[in-house]
Formats: structure tokens, sequence, C-alpha cells
């Protein structure tokens, strides 16, 4: 099940190529090859570090008597993990995996404007600090996983395959990145209005969809077993939810298209469907059928208006959805989990002890905790450090560059060398 998460990462590439415009079609593919790179080799060196897992040395603070982890101790470059087939061993690698894949999703705020350069120092920052800081709150044992143990709050925040530390985490991330490079040239008019930029291959977005739900079985699955301890006879379980959820986002999303537009529009029904599965991957373990069914209609319905508010009432220029995809489809999955994981699960949590989410409302409310934390501590920490970034190394293309297209400004050819590419010549300056 590991070894199938890089399919998640290949799937968000393509998507976001084929939603960026032909011009910077190479450059989005390669921009997404060299932030893979870039994450899993920050993550090796110092990212698992502060990262750690539950039960292994971490730094602690002590409140009325109860302790909360807020960062692992381990040593730098992996030098405390022994490479077998121990449960540590396929953690780290799933983790890898993991970070790659969140940190693909900024870029789909960012493509078309953000310099290649710039895209992988901003992963560095996000594999080395945002990603594994969170990622220990949740999975290591930190003091999130412990507000069951501590305060009986449920079992403690539960998500198991990512839809907080992988989806909301980098949906902000992505956030911050749109709001410091600002809209791409011609986007809005003298007075405010969206023009449609629209993606150029749909066709490479679809296809990317569908290598990502192979990627997302894997990566719940494993989520589940290794950080969950939940039994190998339920992948089957987690299969299905996953595939419920994505289908049923992705035509909910289609129907309301459908309605809205007169017809179906394939670049958001495909932020449909990666919505869907962002939502899923909390409680993907521990629900019914029928609850992954609700959670992906109610994912299709937010998908389509956060993109229309964010572009058109908050000039978020989101070139590729990753925002309402990933963001909003990943804090609805949060919520969701403290809704409608099943009366009868006895879940181990990440802290070490057994819980029953037996109806109990502070699993709801460690929800809440954690989806405060993310808007309150996560947005203006990954906002900051970009910002930071940006002042001393721009982050944004010349306009010079932007109008010439990504593929011609940095890597001097361009996808699709056999056809004329166009530039911005009838969009005003």
């Amino acid at each position: 099940m590991v070894l199938l998460v890089p399919f998640s990462v290949a799937g968000v590439a393509l998507l976001n190529t084929g939603l960026t415009r032909s011009r910077s079609a190479s450059h989005t593919m390669l921009s997404s090859l060299c932030i893979f790179a870039v994450a899993t080799l920050t993550y090796f060196v110092v990212g698992f570090a502060w990262q750690g897992f539950a039960g292994r040395p971490e730094h602690i603070l002590t409140f009325s008597g109860k302790s909360w982890g807020w960062i692992a101790a381990e040593p730098l470059l992996l030098r405390g993990v022994k490479f077998d087939d121990s449960r540590l061993a396929l953690i780290v690698l799933m983790q890898m995996f993991s970070v790659g894949l969140a940190a693909l999703i900024p870029l789909g705020a960012g493509t078309d404007r953000w310099k290649l350069s710039a895209s992988t120092l901003s992963t560095a920052l996000f594999a080395g600090l945002t990603y594994p800081i969170f990622a220990h709150w949740v999975w290591g044992g930190g003091w999130l996983a412990k507000l069951g143990t501590n305060y009986g709050l449920g079992r403690g925040f539960l998500d198991v395959g990512g839809s907080s530390s992988i989806h909301v985490v980098g949906g902000l991330t992505a956030l911050s990145i749109a709001w410091i490079l600002g809209p791409r040239r011609g986007k809005y008019s003298a007075e405010g209005m969206p023009a449609a930029l629209p993606g150029h291959n749909p066709l490479i977005a679809v296809f990317g969809c569908l290598l990502a739900l192979v990627g997302w079985i894997g990566l719940n699955s494993s989520g589940a077993i290794l950080l969950y301890d939940v039994e190998i006879a339920r992948v089957a379980l987690i299969a299905v939810n996953t595939m419920l959820a994505a289908a049923t986002a992705a035509l909910t999303t289609g129907l309301i298209t459908r309605v809205r537009l007169g017809r179906p529009d394939a670049s958001i029904i495909a932020n449909g469907w990666i919505g869907g599965l962002a939502a899923i991957s909390a409680a993907c373990a521990f629900i019914s059928p029928a609850a992954a069914i609700t959670i992906g209609i109610v994912a299709g319905t937010l998908v389509p208006f956060a993109v229309e508010l964010f572009e058109l009432r908050l000039a978020v220029d989101d070139p590729a959805g990753a925002i309402s995809a990933n963001g909003l489809g990943g804090l609805w999955g949060v919520f969701a989990a403290g809704l409608f994981v099943s009366s009868s699960a006895q879940i181990p949590n990440a802290a070490g002890a057994t819980a029953s989410a037996a109806g109990n409302p502070g699993q709801l409310l460690a929800a809440l905790i954690g989806i405060a934390t993310l808007l309150g501590v996560v947005l203006p920490s990954t906002y900051g450090l970009n910002w930071l970034l940006d002042r001393f190394y721009p982050q944004r293309v010349s306009p010079e560059g932007e109008w010439q297209g990504m593929d011609l400004q940095e890597l001097g050819a361009g996808a699709y060398p056999e056809f004329v590419t166009h530039g911005d010549d009838f969009v005003p300056r």
C-alpha cells in the first residue's frame, strides 16, 4: 500500500499541468518533479527529526500536570531509524511520499507565475518546518493526538490519511502563495471582474484524477494500518469508502456546474474529485460506505462554490483549484471525522491508548480544535515564512517572463514546439 502512494503524486502533478496554460506546461511538470525531490531530501535531513512517531523522543511542555508534545527530538539524517521490516521504517517511507504530495499542492495555486527556484526554496521551508511540526501534533504523538487521553475528547484528533496534515496544510500554503504572488496578468479587469484563463488540457487533468485515486487508496490504507493499528482486513472498506467519496463528489460537482453553467465543467469536476478524496482521508477507516457518500456529496457541493468565492469575491487566482479542493475539502473531512466516525469503532490512537468514539461529542470538539489550529497557527506561520522568503528572494517571475510564458522564460523551450503558443498579446498589461 505504501508503494501505491506515488501514484497520488503523479496524479496531482498531471492535474496541475493540465489546468495550467500550454506555454507553462513543461515548467509546471518540471516544477512538480523538483518540488517532490526537494521535499523528500529536506524531510530526510530535518523533517523526520521534527515529526517523529508516537512513543519516541519528543520535546514536552507540561501544563496542569499533563504532558503535551510539541516537536520530536529525533537525530538528523534519519540516523535513529533502522531500515528493516519494522513499522517505523515503513512510516518514514510513507511520510516521505506524503510530504512530497503535500508540497505539490501550492504549485497548483502558483502556476503560470511562480519561479522554479522560488518554488523549491518554499518547498524546503514547507518540508523542513510547516509539515513535520503539524504532522507531529497529529501523527507523532503530539498534543492534538493527546486530546483524548489528557481531556477525554474522544480519541483525540483523528486523521487517518492526511486530510489535515497533507491537504489542509498544503491548501493553506497554496492560499499563502496565491496571496503573495498575486493574480496572473489579465486575470482581473480594472473593475475587478475575473477573465477566463482555462487550462490547456483537461484530458491530462482528468487522467491525473484517476491516477490520484490509486495513490489515495494506498495512502489511506497505509495510514490506517501503520498509524492507527487498523487490521489489514479493513483495507477493502477503506478502498470502497475512498472510491465512493471521490465518485459522489465528482458527480455532485458535475450536476452543480450543469445546472449553474449550462454544461459540465471538466476542470471544476476534476477539482470536485480531488475534494472528495481529500475529505474522505480523515475518517476513511472508521465510517460506513453511506457516510462516505455523504462526505463526498458535501465535498462536491462545497468545491464549485468555493472556486467561485475565491476567484470572484476574494480575487484569489488559483489556476488548479488547489485551495478549494485540497484546503476546503480537507477542512470538511476533518470536521466530518468528528461527525461520522462509526459508533462501534475502537480506535487505537497516536498517543497509545484505545478509545471508543461512540457518539462522544468530545470527538467533534477535538476536530474543531484541530481546525482552529490549522487556521490560527498553520496559516499565519506558512504565510509568514513565504512572506519572508519573498522579501529576500522575490518569488514571482518578471512581467516579461510571464507574458512570454514560463516554458520559454525559464526552460528555453515549450512543451508543444509543433504548435504556436500565444502570449498575452490581447490582454491588457
